[in-house]
């Protein structure tokens, strides 16, 4: 169960799924926050960034309910998180935070994306999916969530026209790596795939890489 602590103590799919749905729900609740939202808006913001792209994730491979929702520890947690950012932002002058919240946003942004897709691919694989259901199943749990923010914050979603760097095609790359090391060994697929979605996006904003788009 993702995020589930088991008798023997957690596992690594165990602790990047919580590292993984904390970092997103942080994201959510600032953006939130740079959105002006209330109280109730950022709790929802932040809960559906952490869990939106695992639970459409689960719904495609057909494990229902999906995982995080029958992981009442961990759903509590999105919930402290919430209520932490708000705490914060109403300690600072109104407009204060919002100069300095879009390289956190962007760095927390990259770290879920990394965590979900590895993640995601690992899921997909326990269903006992080839290539592109893994891939599609990592993929679609590393940015589901962040299309769904995007949505309710009234942005269009970023995989649709993000120039500045690799997005879904980075958590392509990572679920693939997942993929193709799952066999050797299954701790190390895990977190050469985050690593590897996280390289790529990274690398791509600083070195300029992009997708083509129409002229």
């Amino acid at each position: 169960m993702e995020g589930a602590l088991h008798t023997f103590g957690p596992t690594l799919v165990d602790i990047l799924a919580w590292v993984g749905t904390l970092t997103f729900a942080v994201s959510g609740a600032l953006i939130a926050v740079e959105k002006r939202f209330d109280l109730v808006g950022i709790i929802v913001l932040a809960g559906v960034t952490a869990v939106g792209g695992g639970s459409i994730r689960d719904i495609v491979v057909g494990s229902l309910p999906p995982q995080v929702f029958r992981n009442e520890p961990i759903l509590w947690a999105i919930l402290g998180v919430s209520l932490l950012v708000w705490w914060i932002s109403r300690q600072l002058e109104p407009g204060r935070l919002n100069p300095y919240l879009e390289r956190p946003i962007y760095y927390l942004d990259t770290l879920g994306l990394g965590l979900f897709a590895a993640l995601g691919a690992e899921r997909g694989l326990a269903f006992g999916l080839g290539f592109w259901g893994t891939v599609f199943a990592g993929t679609i749990s590393g940015v589901g969530g962040g299309i769904l923010r995007d949505v309710l914050a009234g942005e269009v979603p970023g995989i649709l026209y993000r120039n500045r760097d690799l997005y879904a095609s980075a958590a392509a790359g990572g679920a693939i790596a997942v993929f193709l090391l799952y066999p050797l060994s299954p701790d190390l697929a895990l977190l050469i795939g985050a690593l590897t979605t996280i390289a790529l996006r990274l690398s791509s904003r600083w070195l300029g890489l992009r997708l083509p788009t129409p002229r």
